[in-house]
């Protein structure tokens, strides 16, 4: 739920970095307005659900017009804060670690990649997108002087309880998870989630696949 908006349903949010994404392609292609109706041909929604979906935070179109690109995609960047540049750090530099640090491209999605940290000493204080790697060691210390907002826990499961419980108390209280460890039930009331279960996104992806080919 979006703290500006109460009662907005999540399947919603969800669905607005979509728009934005598909927004943006828009505008790099020169287009200035695009009906309700051809949106929803080019995402795979009905116009109706985008409709309702918008409608939850002010509309934003014109009825015979459809909808300014560069008006809509500001907006719905504004109510997704990508504006904004909010500190995060990135917890384990294997080989996930690195790939989201060098591709993910934080600062278009409101973050500033502030800190990358690990435990190995082979990585230790290598330079990974213009941050050296600390030790993990170094994160009190580290939050204390730069107050992170965000961590992306990209580390082993079993050592995340103990890495939230001490991150929670230096005061970080978002993370991007990808430990395949169920960590909002330690806070649920304290911190914001979100899991990325990867094993969980490719097991779908048989069950789907498994459909298409009439398997049992």
């Amino acid at each position: 739920m979006l703290p500006n908006y109460p009662g907005v349903s999540p399947l919603v949010t969800r669905r607005l970095p979509r728009y934005y994404r598909h927004l943006t392609e828009l505008m790099k292609s020169g287009t200035e307005r695009i009906s309700s109706r051809e949106f929803a041909d080019m995402i795979g929604f009905t116009a109706s659900q985008i409709r309702q979906d918008l409608n939850c935070f002010g509309g934003f179109g014109q009825q015979g017009y459809g909808y300014n690109v560069a008006t809509l995609r500001a907006e719905i960047g504004r109510i997704l804060s990508v504006d904004k540049s909010h500190p995060a750090i990135i917890l384990g530099a294997g080989h996930l670690g690195v790939a989201l640090a060098n591709n993910m491209g934080f600062e278009q999605c409101g973050f500033r990649l502030a800190g990358i940290f690990d435990v190995n000493p082979a990585i230790v204080d290598q330079t990974i997108k213009g941050c050296v790697v600390r030790h993990t060691s170094e994160l009190s210390a580290f939050c204390a002087e730069f107050h992170p907002q965000v961590c992306v826990l990209c580390t082993p499961p079993a050592v995340v309880p103990e890495l939230v419980k001490n991150l929670v108390s230096y005061g970080v209280k978002s993370f991007w998870n990808f430990s395949q460890c169920d960590i909002s039930t330690f806070y649920p009331n304290e911190i914001v989630v979100e899991d990325v279960q990867l094993s969980d996104s490719l097991m779908n992806l048989s069950f789907h696949l498994n459909e298409k080919l009439g398997g049992h």
